[in-house]
């Protein structure tokens, strides 16, 4: 599986821009687009599951050409979107029965299995019998995340699915979604969490006011920010003069004052030590050269 994006755009009848000449090529596997919200990566999902159509542009999907073959691609969809939200008057089961139904799952003992070991691998089965819109807040997304993966689609598109999830929910969606992507199968997952794509994803993009502005591993983009992170020992008089002159990461209090981790070539005016880079200072770095204002607004 393979989906191509060529200078793709979106702009809404109002003037909005909120896609600029996409140029993407997303393999088998985890693919994550990390950006901030309103960065365009709800209108790139919108329009990869065919909701919207781009205004200039164009997508294939193992060379089906997304305007011209549109039920063909929606047929190989599984899709979560960002709001989300259940029937009324279905059970936990039944609503993802008939989403299975709605998804080619015609076989009704095939389809009874498939939904119950659904129920199983996102931890619903205890509530199999509960109507869907009394389950709580995180097992409405779970039950989300359920009706994205039934039937198993070729290609599985999440808008912030872990939204609402507590850390060990968390963990098991994305455990899920890595044993899912052994399979010749194209999951895509558009996140402002970093967390989410710095522990499932070998390949990324990162969304900027519509923009591609970084395009591959996230350990590339890491090492861009090498020698760029420094931890600052701070006391009160000082942290507020930091806070103006750097993009902070982190404050943490410490015996003396606190331990604050920034941005920036070289703090030396502080006392501070070079730290070794993760994925969220790289993701803060490389906006900030993007735009300035991004961390201090």
């Amino acid at each position: 599986m393979e989906i191509k994006i060529r200078n793709m755009s979106k702009i809404y009848p109002n003037g909005n821009r909120a896609l600029s000449d996409i140029d993407l090529t997303i393999p088998n596997g985890m693919f994550g687009l990390l950006g901030p919200n309103g960065a365009g990566k709800t209108t790139l999902m919108r329009i990869l599951v065919t909701l919207l159509k781009p205004t200039t542009g164009e997508v294939t999907v193992n060379g089906l050409d997304l305007q011209k073959n549109r039920k063909e691609i929606r047929a190989m969809l599984g899709y979560l979107p960002q709001d989300f939200t259940v029937f009324t008057k279905l059970k936990t089961w039944e609503f993802l029965d008939y989403i299975a139904s709605l998804g080619g799952l015609k076989n009704s003992k095939r389809r009874a299995d498939a939904v119950d070991q659904m129920l199983e691998s996102v931890g619903l089965f205890d509530v199999r019998d509960r109507m869907a819109q009394k389950l709580s807040g995180g097992m409405k997304r779970r039950l989300g995340i359920a009706q994205a993966l039934i039937g198993d689609p070729k290609i599985v598109v999440v808008d912030e699915p872990t939204t609402g999830l507590d850390p060990e929910e968390r963990l098991r969606f994305r455990n899920l979604l890595s044993e899912m992507s052994r399979k010749e199968i194209i999951i895509i997952l558009s996140t402002h969490i970093v967390g989410d794509i710095s522990s499932s994803c070998h390949n990324m993009a990162l969304i900027y006011k519509g923009r591609a502005d970084f395009i591959g591993s996230p350990q590339e983009i890491i090492e861009r920010a090498q020698g760029h992170v420094w931890e600052i020992t701070a006391d009160d008089s000082q942290l507020q003069r930091i806070k103006e002159r750097f993009p902070v990461i982190s404050t943490i209090p410490a015996e003396f004052g606190y331990e604050v981790r920034v941005i920036a070539d070289n703090p030396q005016d502080f006392r501070c030590e070079q730290a070794e880079p993760n994925l969220e200072d790289a993701y803060v770095y490389h906006i900030e050269k993007l735009d300035p204002e991004f961390v201090h607004d």
